[in-house]
């Protein structure tokens, strides 16, 4: 059983960590005025909607409503516990802890099986590092990464490690040590036969390379071969820990490093990010033999959104280059691409040239989007051969009608015009007709898209009730305030809110006053145990109010309070009177209009 943790001690971790600092390990932040202002990793989105407050010490996401302190942050986006986000923050903020820190960490919500997986992982990374380093059994392979340039500091970084060249002692040896053969099986460390049911072990004679998740756990390996033996690299199979369409390799170490430039380089495979590091480039990470995704781009936006693809300078890597510098434009980051001479790799340049040559020559001469593009669109084509010349035209047009930027689709053009001896005015009108039959074209796709943005506006910019805009209003500085608190309470004369939320928050939060808290936004949201309700109180404490509330405002927020329930109640005589005089007995409607006279008046 996970051990509590002293409500002093929770408070001195609150006081101990910032929560910008807690929130940029996850999430790339920009400061705009009192706030910090970055993407939503709760949800996807290309304009920053996710509001870092660290004055309260609280977040805000204005798009889905996420919303609340440390805490409740890494308990929503690591699935941690109150109790494992308190060990987690206590680290981060040097706070000694008196309980027992192992029986809190271990999250409770992994399966028995995925918690063996990861042992199993793990285990065998550290057994085959020890091997290649320290064993006669893993001298050829060392020697053999020596020659080909690895360094010991390299190996170490990465934990490269070496498979003996056994069939099944892996399977033994996690056997010995009470690993399930079913569980080792869906883990991919291990094969089944199909002639006699036996275990063998799926990595042979191989180098080893340990993949990583996002906070630093050994979900898989790749195995190179030492020799001739087919495939070069033998990867995990996909399992319940290795998924390779969320899976960044490096990522876990390339973060600080892409956070600290605002800038990452994506390479093609693993063995390109190990070269790029030795020459330099600790910001680089790849894709596990898959095609970029939705999932990878998330992750690399919620650190930055400027990234430099560095592929190989073969066909395949060519296109592989095109394809994911589109996938990036179009979720809105700021693209660049590397090239270097035909046929070459990361590894093979840096060999060939070396690492300066690399560092500057490669990555930091990298060509931005469009340019690349007009490099890509020229492959294959003579343009001295009328077809083809105009062939390139106008693919190039069709990419320039699509840039947002005036000034750069000028740019463009003039060197269109240049290059080819052309009419910048021909250009320009070929550019707006090719423009104008994409609009048409994707018109009733806009259409919809339109529509659905318009609704979107209307339900965000959609004018609240007064009483509602008096109620968060009120509840916002009594946030702030413990003896106005008290006093909206007795001038409510035992009335409650209108808004149910809105009570059962002022309820807390009085509460909260009453056991001797002072006001504290990021404490009080821990009080609360509703999550609807803190994500509420989020909201509410990034309103911009004035720091003094006059008297006046008071008395104008209760009336608005009062006035909502009075015409409820006017409501509900005006039916009465309806019923009274269908009933013909009309001195009781007359009675009641009185009523409703004099509500209407202390309105």
């Amino acid at each position: 059983m996970v051990e509590r943790i002293a409500e002093e001690k929770v408070n001195e971790i609150r006081q101990a960590v910032d929560i910008v600092d807690i929130i940029s390990d996850y999430v790339q932040l920009k400061k705009q005025g009192r706030n910090y202002f970055g993407l939503c990793p709760f949800h996807g989105e290309n304009t920053p909607s996710f509001s870092v407050s660290p004055d309260k010490q609280i977040y805000h996401c204005f798009g889905c409503g996420a919303g609340g302190n440390a805490f409740s942050f890494l308990m929503d986006l690591e699935g941690f516990s109150f109790q494992e986000a308190a060990v987690k923050l206590a680290e981060k903020g040097h706070v000694k802890l008196d309980i027992n820190v192992p029986s809190a960490i271990i999250p409770k919500s992994i399966p028995p099986d995925i918690q063996q997986m990861l042992e199993a992982h793990e285990l065998l990374r550290k057994f085959y590092h020890h091997l290649l380093l320290n064993t006669k059994d893993g001298q050829h392979a060392l020697d053999y990464l020596l020659t080909r340039g690895f360094t010991i500091e390299s190996i170490e970084k990465f934990q490269i490690g070496y498979s003996l060249n056994s069939w099944d002692f892996v399977y033994k040896f996690l056997a010995k040590r009470k690993f399930s053969a079913e569980v080792m099986q869906k883990a991919g460390l291990i094969i089944q036969s199909e002639k006699d049911g036996s275990f063998f072990d799926r990595f042979r004679n191989r180098i080893m390379f340990p993949i990583f998740d996002q906070s630093g756990k050994t979900i898989a390996f790749s195995g190179r071969t030492l020799g001739d033996d087919d495939p070069k690299y033998l990867n995990s199979p996909e399992t319940p820990i290795f998924n390779k369409s969320k899976i960044l390799y490096n990522f876990h170490l390339a973060r600080p490093q892409i956070k600290k430039l605002h800038h990452a380089v994506l390479f093609e495979g693993f063995a390109d990010v190990i070269s790029g590091d030795l020459a330099g480039v600790e910001n680089g990470i790849a894709t596990m033999g898959t095609s970029l995704t939705d999932d990878h781009i998330a992750a690399l936006k919620r650190n930055t959104q400027s990234i430099t693809i560095c592929y190989d300078s073969d066909n395949a890597g060519i296109e592989a280059a095109f394809r994911a510098a589109n996938l990036f434009s179009d979720a809105g980051c700021q693209v660049k691409v590397a090239s270097m001479p035909d046929g070459l790799d990361p590894d093979d340049y840096i060999k060939q040239f070396g690492p300066e040559k690399f560092r500057h020559e490669v990555i930091e001469a990298s060509s931005t989007l469009m340019t690349f593009k007009l490099q890509y669109f020229r492959r294959g084509k003579k343009l001295q051969d009328e077809g083809d010349r105009l062939l390139y035209i106008e693919e190039v047009l069709t990419e320039i009608s699509r840039l947002e930027n005036a000034v750069e689709k000028d740019y463009y053009l003039r060197q269109l015009a240049e290059e080819f001896s052309l009419s910048l005015e021909a250009l320009k009108d070929q550019e707006k007709q090719i423009n104008f039959s994409d609009r048409r074209k994707n018109k009733g796709q806009a259409n919809k898209i339109a529509s659905k943005h318009l609704v979107l506006t209307k339900q965000t910019k959609q004018l609240k009730p007064a009483y509602y805009t008096a109620e968060r209003s009120l509840i916002a500085h009594m946030l702030q305030n413990h003896d106005l608190a008290f006093k909206v309470q007795d001038m409510l004369q035992g009335n409650t809110f209108n808004v149910d939320e809105h009570q059962a928050i002022i309820t807390y939060l009085l509460g909260f006053y009453e056991n001797g808290h002072p006001p504290n936004p990021s404490a009080f949201i821990d009080f609360i145990d509703d999550e609807k309700l803190k994500r509420i109180v989020a909201d509410i404490e990034m309103m911009n109010i004035n720091d003094e509330l006059s008297e006046q405002e008071l008395k104008d927020y209760i009336k608005q309070v009062f006035n909502y329930q009075k015409m409820l109640k006017i409501k509900e005589k005006l039916l009465e009177q309806k019923e009274a005089e269908r009933q013909s007995d009309f001195t009781k409607a007359a009675l009641i209009a009185m009523e409703i006279i004099q509500l209407r008046k202390s309105l």
